[in-house]
């Protein structure tokens, strides 16, 4: 297993372009001379084995220097996520306890707020710059902490998953192996650097020895300049990203030729925007990871991804899946149940909540909260989350499908869909709906077309038509957040 990448990587292909940052090429012989030198300041700052060493920044380069740095110092890389209210911002450094806050000019005054030893980053490359002894050599293993990372938050306040060597190495090594990559591949990184995106693509070719566009924040447009111009040959995003990718203007004359597919993760693409990509002869891929396992657990092929877009494909192969009733015995195929994960690849547990550890690991097995089926070919579809099923009139309701469903129903740009109170049902589905540019609809027109694709339990009783949907800092849909609204306001959503 290899801890120090920086240190493989350099000895392998030092002079190989690895990472662009601010229009320069930097070599893997430079990243690890960046990482060591990185390791030796923050050990003559007093940042010693398995303390944590955060920043709270938009996309930076010190995101990459701490990732490679940290197995040089034995200190934990742990990246704060820049949306969070300052509360929550204050309560979970209050429980990493950081010996050293990295933070840019946006993120000042929440940085200044949490009471800790801060390094500005309008300083950074000066700071880096001065001499220092060489850090001591960490000796490391497969399960001390390379990282901790905080999950989406979405269901309540997030959690710091413990993210061992042994999950970061075998997620590069299995992500390689599953998506093709090589030396030859490219991505531009414009998902936020805080959350489990990070080891989506970067780390896995830095593994690989390709090469990433780092891009500071997400601009539709300059992303189609930089995937030109780097070569991206992958591209990864949520949904929404791919989206205003697919309605920009430059979109249509773009050069992707070198691109060979594209992933979503989160939630599949409207087959609007897939059709979009489909016309520039680019396929689309469906993705499921998460923070506390991977975070790559399936793959899928191109030809079978156009055959079942809904389906996230067969676990990596060092990933053992089963779906399971409550009891933990194993579901039929084609029912649904919890998803639980087995591997290598999944986390050691939560910094500092030892009842949600419990509660997500047993026996060797992570109880995801997932809702997932598994059909007769071995194909895998999420079902969505425990927590969010609903039942109407004495029936399961997976708001996954419904998505789904209505995804494909004229106009609909973006949808979310979650079980509200009935008087008569006990619930009934609320689907909170974004319209395309132009385009014209009604509840009642969505509620025709949906029952020809459904059951007519499964057709949300209520519709709420929003001009964005509210998303989490990993650019999640943020169903709590329309749950609010709709409490607020009723169907209109928006006063």
């Amino acid at each position: 297993m290899i801890t120090d990448l920086a240190a493989w990587r350099a000895a392998q292909t030092p002079h190989r372009p690895a990472l662009r940052w601010r229009g320069e090429w930097l070599s893997y012989a430079q990243l690890d001379q960046r990482a060591t030198q990185l390791a030796a300041r923050l050990h003559a700052e007093g940042v010693r084995r398995d303390d944590r060493v955060a920043i709270l920044a938009h996309n930076h380069i010190a995101h990459v220097d701490l990732l490679l740095a940290a197995p040089k110092l034995g200190c934990v890389f742990t990246p704060l996520n820049y949306r969070l209210a300052p509360a929550e911002q204050k309560q979970l450094t209050d429980s990493i306890e950081p010996q050293l806050v990295l933070h840019d000019r946006a993120n000042q005054l929440q940085a200044e707020s949490l009471g800790r030893r801060l390094l500005p980053l309008a300083r950074y490359a000066a700071w880096l710059g001065k001499r220092a002894e060489p850090a001591p050599v960490a000796t490391l293993g497969p399960d001390d902490i390379h990282m901790i990372l905080f999950t989406g938050g979405s269901t309540g306040v997030p959690k710091g998953a413990l993210l061992p060597y042994r999950q970061v190495y075998d997620n590069a090594v299995g992500t390689i192996e599953a998506w093709g990559l090589a030396d030859a591949d490219c991505a531009v990184q414009a998902t936020p650097a805080f959350h489990a995106a990070l080891n989506v693509l970067t780390t896995p070719l830095l593994h690989a020895g390709g090469r990433v566009d780092w891009m500071e924040t997400f601009d539709a447009g300059e992303y189609l300049e930089r995937a030109a111009s780097a070569g991206a040959t992958v591209l990864f995003m949520v949904p929404t990203m791919f989206q205003a990718l697919s309605t920009h203007a430059a979109f249509a004359g773009a050069d992707l030729s070198h691109v060979r597919y594209a992933i979503t993760g989160g939630a599949p693409c409207p087959p609007a925007v897939r059709e979009r990509f489909a016309a520039r002869n680019i396929r689309f891929r469906l993705g499921f990871g998460m923070t506390e396992c991977g975070v790559n657990c399936f793959t899928i092929s191109d030809d079978e991804a156009a055959r079942h877009p809904d389906s996230v494909g067969r676990p990596l192969r060092r990933l053992q899946a089963v779906i399971r009733n409550a009891d933990g015995t194993p579901v039929k195929r084609g029912e649904v149940g919890e998803l639980t994960l087995s591997g290598s690849v999944v986390c050691a547990g939560y910094w500092r909540r030892p009842a949600e550890t419990a509660e997500a690991l047993r026996d060797g097995w992570l109880w995801t909260g997932d809702l997932a089926r598994e059909d007769e070919g071995g194909l895998f579809y999420i079902c969505g989350r425990r927590k969010e099923m609903y039942i109407s009139g004495g029936e399961n309701v997976y708001p996954a499908e419904v998505e789904a469903a209505l995804s494909q129903c004229r106009g609909v740009a973006e949808c979310a869909v979650l079980g509200v109170p009935h008087p008569r049902w006990g619930e009934t589905g609320l689907a909170a709906v974004t319209l395309a540019h132009g385009a014209r609809q009604s509840a009642d027109n969505l509620r025709v077309e949906l029952k020809e694709r459904l059951a007519g339990y499964k057709v949300p009783g209520e519709f709420m038509f929003l001009k964005a949907l509210p998303k989490t800092g990993a650019g999640k849909v943020d169903k709590p957040g329309i749950r609010v609204l709709y409490e607020k306001n009723g169907a209109a959503g928006e006063p």
